[in-house]
């Protein structure tokens, strides 16, 4: 089995966790190879390195070190090449994490075969200019679109497959999946999804309304967010935290579900509850 690794070593424990996964998998018999981006760090362990894009196509499994960001990250990327993701937790929370790095010896079951794999929905948002394609993302957790620097609220109006849903006058909107229900739309006060239920949601960020509410759509659900009115505040344009784009009057996004997946390990027999309860408990200690 070859596994490759990616490891978030800006994480301030991400180096000592590589190693022993590293390590770990050495004695299970794993053929591992790492982004050549990590060469000079990580040259000490003997390890292959290759190309990021080779990286993705050759190996049979990704294993991701650090927080949901770079879990996220490289799922996506594991998404397009139809491979499977684990993530191992050297951050804080890590929703998306499959273990902790207390539990490396759980490793002996992704060797053998035994472990789950968890099929998350994904969104694709497509941004046009005066009707013009001009930008396509993916994402696994979110597409925001919200205030930049300026401190002004945002226009913007939202259809549902081509009928008007609403019109927000706020700090912005949060169009998530169920596994990002957990992410910035929960700090929104949006509701908890099971992500086994595929399903689209919206949250409003600090709308101006007295009865403005979260809303969640069936998967096969298109929508369509429309920039208003720019002297007001102008948006930026956000999926799962990256490449903010800045958006012009009457840029339209088109928001549904991708064509393809996220394929996340599980060695353990944790539910999504078990798992939302640990990770919030560990917020308010």
């Amino acid at each position: 089995m070859k596994i490759a690794i990616k490891p978030n070593l800006t994480r301030e424990n991400a180096f000592n966790v590589t190693q022993n996964v590293f390590s770990e998998l050495k004695k299970l018999g794993a053929d591992i190879v790492f982004s050549d981006e990590f060469k000079n760090e990580l040259s000490q362990l003997g390890a292959d390195f290759l190309p990021d894009e080779e990286l993705y196509s050759i190996c049979d499994i990704m294993i991701a070190i650090g927080g949901d960001g770079t879990i996220i990250h490289s799922a996506y990327k594991c998404a397009k090449h139809g491979k499977k993701i684990l993530g191992i937790n050297a951050g804080r929370l890590a929703f998306m994490a499959g273990i902790e790095e207390q539990e490396l010896h759980l490793l002996k079951n992704l060797i053998n075969g035994e472990y789950e794999t968890d099929i998350r929905m994904m969104l694709m948002a497509q941004l046009y200019e005066d009707d013009k394609l001009v930008d396509t993302n993916y994402c696994i957790n979110d597409v925001v679109i919200a205030r930049g620097t300026a401190m002004r609220m945002c226009d913007i109006m939202v259809k549902c497959d081509g009928k008007p849903v609403n019109d927000y006058y706020a700090d912005g909107i949060i169009v998530s999946t169920p596994t990002g229900s957990t992410a910035y739309a929960l700090s929104a006060g949006g509701p908890v999804i099971d992500p086994t239920i595929e399903s689209i949601s919206l949250t409003p960020i600090c709308t101006h309304s007295l009865f403005s509410r979260s809303l969640i759509f069936k998967p096969t659900s298109v929508l369509e967010v429309c920039v208003k009115n720019t002297e007001i505040g102008r948006p930026l344009l956000s999926c799962d935290g990256c490449n903010s784009i800045d958006l012009k009057e009457h840029s339209k996004i088109i928001i549904k579900k991708a064509d393809v997946s996220a394929q996340f390990i599980r060695l353990k027999s944790d539910t999504f509850i078990d798992v939302l309860s640990q990770k919030l408990a560990q917020r308010r200690a």
